[in-house]
């Protein structure tokens, strides 16, 4: 008997050092699909991602570049998604993190494969010439992952102070699980940092080459994204979408104007919430398991967290949760390789 899953596509900061080769690795007997993104990349004077995945060494300024980093991203998932046993595994829905919104437009049918290197390249490419501010990574949950209200309430309290400040610009960017990613200019990122209490000498995190995005401090991008991107490149797609608002996309009853409108305008410009889309897609479709997409596995602190935020399948802390993946496994990453062989198909 089948098992229902909702698929999870990753965002930027997914392919890393470790990362190097996947699709080498995994993703050897997808060669047409390959090429037809190396042929728009080349198209586009950029480097190939069969190239890119085939170096000797991770080059952070190489690899981590939007052009680059998107386009590598893309292919692994969706090669990935292409690898999930459909005997074994019925897709109720798909959703993803930030960046990975585009993929779950392409992964559940609301973007031929053309279309979905060109929202995903033009998207990543849009910094090439200047970082417009930056994001900031900051926990809101206790250690054993429990939802703690005093950190968000403080860190929103620091948020408006810093607001205040002359020059200053900061938003709540990505609702993270456990984390909040702040989008902000230069002078409020350097205003939070210096005020932030340092945590587990990680944070208060700044991620390299990220901009502002999911803030107004986008907008020029988004006006650009929909003066080069046309919404006939969109169309219904063939799995429910759950974006980052917590709102479904049917297939039957879609308007492909406005998720044309949604994808290069709100999704841009305004907060993306993976914790909502995270609480819809197990409150709303009760999949047996929810399947993440490669490369990494770095989603699954934020999935876990926001499942115990809802005390989902009765996990109440970060141990119970871990014990849940080691025994039977409710969020299978195919980053990883112990629980990747659950989801493909053998043989």
């Amino acid at each position: 008997m089948k098992q229902t899953a909702v698929v999870i596509c990753p965002g930027r900061g997914s392919y890393n050092r470790e990362e190097l080769g996947y699709l080498a690795r995994y993703h050897a007997d997808k060669s047409a699909f390959l090429a037809g993104i190396d042929r728009y990349r080349r198209l586009c004077g950029q480097v190939a991602i069969t190239e890119l995945d085939g170096l000797s060494r991770y080059s952070p300024s190489r690899h981590g570049a939007g052009e680059n980093a998107s386009a590598l991203i893309y292919a692994c998932a969706l090669a990935d998604f292409t690898d999930i046993d459909r005997e074994h595994y019925e897709i109720v829905a798909v959703t993803g993190n930030s960046m990975g919104w585009y993929l779950a437009l392409a992964a559940a049918g609301a973007l031929d494969q053309q279309a979905a290197i060109a929202l995903v390249n033009t998207m990543g490419s849009m910094m090439r010439d200047g970082l417009i501010g930056g994001q900031l990574v900051y926990p809101v949950v206790y250690e054993n992952w429990r939802p703690d209200s005093a950190a968000k309430a403080n860190l929103a309290a620091q948020m408006e102070r810093v607001n205040r400040l002359p020059g200053c610009q900061a938003y709540l960017s990505i609702d993270l699980g456990g984390l909040w990613v702040i989008g902000a200019n230069t002078a409020a990122i350097d205003a939070l940092k210096s005020s932030l209490p340092p945590i587990d000498d990680r944070y208060p995190m700044l991620l390299a080459k990220h901009a502002a995005f999911h803030t107004p401090l986008l907008q020029s991008v988004a006006q650009k994204a929909r003066e080069l991107l046309s919404p006939d490149l969109f169309g219904r797609p063939g799995l429910p979408l759950i974006d980052g608002r917590g709102h479904i996309w049917p297939p039957l009853a879609t308007d492909t104007l406005a998720l044309y409108e949604y994808t290069l305008g709100h999704q841009v410009v305004a907060p993306f919430d993976f914790s909502a889309a995270v609480e819809v897609a197990i409150k709303e479709f009760a999949p047996d398991r929810l399947i993440l997409l490669g490369p990494g596995s770095s989603l699954g602190a934020p999935v876990g967290q926001a499942l115990i935020r809802h005390r989902w399948l009765g996990l109440e802390d970060k141990p119970g949760f871990k014990r849940r993946q080691a025994d039977d496994p409710f969020l299978l990453a195919m980053g990883q390789e112990d629980q990747r062989s659950r989801v493909v198909r053998q043989g």
